[in-house]
C-alpha cells in the first residue's frame, strides 16, 4: 500500500506518517524541508508549487504502480484583523491549506481513476483525506483566513467526493481542534493596533488552548482510522471536546452562536 501525506515534517503529519509506517505502508512524505519519521520516504517539495507537486506524485506512482491513499495535510496559520491583514499573508496562506491540498488531489487522482478502471486489478482505487479544522465551520475571530483556507477545504473535499463516487474513491475530511504543534510558534501575526485592542488578548487565549490542546498523535489516529474505513463520513472532528463544541454551534440559532464565539475571543 503506497501513501502520500504532504506536511510531513512535523506535527500531524509526521504523526501520521509513522502510524502509517507501522500499519505497512510505504509511505512518502512531501515537505519543504523533506525530513520524515525513521523507515518514510522523505520527498521536498513545496506544496504551492504545483509543478513540484506533480512531477514528485508522478515519480512516486512510475516508481511503485499505483497511490492508495493520499493524505493531504500541509497548512499554515496567521492571525490579525482583517482589515490589517497584508495581501501578501493572505494570499501565502491560501495558497499552502487551499491550493496545496488541492494540487496534491489533482495530482493522484489520474492514477486513483485508472486503478479503479483496471480489468481485474487487485488495486483499489485509493482514498483521499483532506486535513481541514474545526475553524472551517466556526469563524474564528482575527483568525478569519485561517478559517475561511478550512472552510474552503471542506467545500472541496465534499464537492470531490461526489464527483469521484463512480470510481469508488472515497474522500473525506478530518477537522480537528486546537493541537499542541509546531503550528503556533510559526504563526504570522499581524498586530491588533489601536483600532482593535482585543486582538492581541484574543490571539493569547488561542495560543494557550493550542499548546494544551489534543496530542499531535491522536489527531493522527483519527486521520488514519478514516483513512482505513471502506466507506468513511464526509467529514471527522477529532477530539470530543470539539465534536460536543460543534454540535452546540450547529444547533444554535446562528445569532447566538457567533455572539458566544465573540464572547470566548
Amino acid at each position: 500500500m503506497i501513501a502520500i501525506v504532504t506536511g510531513a515534517s512535523s506535527g500531524i503529519g509526521y504523526e501520521v506518517c509513522a502510524q502509517l509506517r507501522d500499519l505497512g505502508y510505504i509511505v512518502y512524505g512531501l515537505s519543504r524541508r523533506g525530513t520524515a519519521p525513521e523507515g518514510v520516504n522523505g520527498c521536498v517539495c513545496d506544496v504551492t508549487d504545483e509543478t513540484a507537486v506533480k512531477a514528485c506524485i508522478d515519480g512516486i506512482a512510475a516508481a511503485n504502480g499505483r497511490i492508495d491513499l493520499l493524505i493531504a495535510n500541509a497548512g499554515m496559520g496567521i492571525s490579525g484583523p482583517i482589515e490589517l491583514t497584508s495581501d501578501a499573508d493572505a494570499r501565502n496562506l491560501i495558497d499552502v491549506n487551499f491550493y496545496g491540498q488541492w494540487y496534491a488531489a489533482k495530482a493522484v487522482l489520474p492514477y486513483m481513476r485508472a486503478q479503479a478502471g483496471a480489468a481485474g486489478s487487485a488495486v483499489k482505487p485509493g482514498t483521499i483525506v483532506f486535513t481541514s479544522s474545526v475553524a472551517a465551520p466556526i469563524a474564528i475571530p482575527y483568525q478569519a483566513f485561517y478559517s475561511a483556507s478550512k472552510a474552503a477545504v471542506n467545500s472541496l473535499a465534499l464537492a470531490l467526493r461526489n464527483e469521484v463516487s463512480g470510481y469508488g474513491i472515497r474522500v473525506c475530511a478530518v477537522m480537528p481542534g486546537d493541537s499542541g504543534t509546531g503550528f503556533t510558534d510559526a504563526r504570522r501575526k499581524t498586530a491588533g493596533s489601536d483600532a482593535y485592542p482585543r486582538c492581541e488578548r484574543a490571539v493569547s487565549s488561542m495560543e494557550k488552548d493550542e499548546r494544551n490542546g489534543i496530542a499531535p498523535a491522536k489527531v493522527a489516529s483519527v486521520i488514519v482510522r478514516a483513512a482505513g474505513k471502506k466507506n468513511p463520513a464526509p467529514l471527522y472532528v477529532a477530539g470530543f471536546k470539539y465534536r460536543l463544541l460543534l454540535t452546540l454551534y450547529n444547533i444554535l440559532p446562528a445569532r447566538l452562536a457567533v455572539w458566544l464565539v465573540g464572547k470566548v475571543y
